[in-house]
């Protein structure tokens, strides 16, 4: 079972997150919540049982329907970072830059 990153954070807890937002928005169950924020009703069981994040579109879209702020809803299902890395790239110095091979530079001398 493939666990994302931030799940091995001992606060992270986004049930307690879909819960409160089942209250706030008076919804029933699970299906109620993932017809509101338009996502299939898998996505809110796979973060439930922590096989998918909180993505930031998801975020979005509950910000947008509950009129709550993007941090108090990551408040709320226990992320407490300040940063974020969106991918292993960033934040590497560039290559040196490297010289065109021979096709390139035979086709870039052309035009």
């Amino acid at each position: 079972m493939a666990h994302h990153a931030l799940a091995s954070q001992e606060s992270y807890n986004p049930n307690h997150l879909l819960d409160i937002l089942l209250g706030k928005m008076q919804l029933k169950n699970d299906a109620a919540l993932s017809r509101l924020l338009e996502v299939a009703p898998p996505v809110i069981s796979k973060i439930r049982h922590h096989r998918l994040p909180v993505g930031a579109s998801l975020l979005i879209r509950m910000h947008e329907v509950t009129g709550m702020s993007i941090r108090d809803l990551r408040d709320l299902m226990g992320d407490r970072r300040t940063k974020y890395r969106l991918s292993d790239a960033q934040g590497r110095p560039k290559p040196e830059d490297r010289p065109m091979d021979k096709k390139a530079d035979a086709g870039f001398a052309a035009h």
